[in-house]
């Protein structure tokens, strides 16, 4: 698999709150542009997703696929992998919040996709760029909202 892609960003808000938002996907098409529906599948023993199936419609990019997460027991951190997809072959990603000096709670977000058809490299970093940025764009915004 291909070197991950790691964007982060600074939220104005504490990282109880941010996770409370990267953790209730059912809720995601109200907030992710390119998200038109996500089911949670499986709930863990910690009450959160285990698995979900999203639809995704970001323009000329459409998939449905099913993630398996993980979730630290310290509530500080979320990871991902691919089970199924159409498009996608391989997903792996998760999110990281950490407290910063004086409030606010970064978000590091590092994604790794593998499509079923070949595709350049430098595309395809650009486009787990642009996935990246939008989505933490997209969290701040919800979150700080």
């Amino acid at each position: 698999m291909a070197d991950r892609t790691q964007r982060s960003i600074v939220v104005e808000a504490p990282a109880e709150q941010v996770m409370a938002v990267i953790a209730d996907l059912g809720r995601y098409p109200e907030w992710v542009s390119a998200a038109k529906s996500v089911d949670v599948l499986e709930v863990g023993p910690d009450g959160r997703a285990g698995t979900a199936r999203f639809v995704l419609d970001a323009g000329v990019v459409k998939d449905t696929y099913v993630l398996r997460y993980s979730w630290r027991a310290d509530g500080r951190a979320v990871s991902w992998t691919l089970l199924e997809g159409e498009l996608q072959k391989a997903q792996d990603g998760s999110y990281e919040l950490t407290d910063q000096p004086g409030g606010g709670t970064r978000v590091v977000y590092e994604l790794t996709v593998d499509l079923n058809i070949p595709m350049i490299g430098m595309f395809k970093r650009k486009a787990e760029k642009v996935i990246t940025d939008t989505a933490l764009k997209e969290l701040k915004k919800r979150v700080e909202g």
